[in-house]
């Protein structure tokens, strides 16, 4: 698992702790690998999802460390989403 596969599954599980997600979500970092989230939390991993986000990793770190709000990152074209918008949508305030 690439360090910032590492990094970033550490930093969703404490964002997610408590958050209430309950359906399926996969980040696709370009040229680092995938992370899946559940309500279990979030893991190295590239199943199934309901969702689909796709970013480079310094679009994917400015999320996570809230200096990009997902939705701006989708509106200005450095997130893309594939699947069930609203799973993304309840989301979104747990990575904010």
């Amino acid at each position: 698992m690439s360090d910032v596969i590492e990094h970033a599954v550490n930093a969703l599980n404490e964002k997610l702790a408590g958050s209430g997600f309950d359906g399926t979500a996969k980040f696709v970092i370009d040229g680092e690998g995938s992370i899946m989230l559940d309500g279990d939390g979030a893991r190295a991993g590239d199943d199934e999802a309901e969702v689909t986000m796709t970013a480079d990793a310094d679009t994917f770190r400015e999320i996570l460390d809230g200096s990009l709000n997902p939705t701006a990152a989708f509106m200005g074209g450095r997130l893309q989403v594939d699947g069930d918008m609203g799973a993304a949508m309840r989301l979104a305030p747990a990575l904010g």
